[in-house]
């Protein structure tokens, strides 16, 4: 019986190796995705946003000929556009790059 618990505590050892050595590829990959620039475009580039692949904004650009003080609304449909756009990308980056560690997290990922 002596072998058969020495058999089990490296299994379990290496099991603990491998999940160690996955979070640090997580951790790896979250910062990667902090990094991860997207951009979200709408109405032919008239909008554009900048974000992460996090979703995190960090900035907008405007072309000023789809500016009309009369018409507000089809400038905040652009910019609506835009950032839809850009969380699509983003998605599709994250899942890309989190996939493989499984998606069954809970919503975390």
């Amino acid at each position: 019986m002596a072998g058969f618990n020495r058999g089990m505590g490296g299994g379990m050892q290496n099991l603990m190796k491998q999940a160690q050595k996955m979070q640090e590829e997580m951790q790896a990959t979250e910062k990667l995705l902090d990094e991860w620039e997207i951009v979200g475009t709408a109405g032919g580039e008239a909008v554009v946003v900048y974000m992460n692949a996090k979703k995190v904004i960090d900035g907008i650009e405007i072309d000023k000929s789809v500016i009309d003080p009369e018409d507000e609304e089809m400038l905040e449909d652009l910019i609506m556009a835009a950032i839809l756009d850009g969380y699509k990308k983003a998605d599709a980056v994250r899942e890309e790059k989190m996939g493989k560690f499984g998606g069954g997290m809970g919503g975390l990922l």
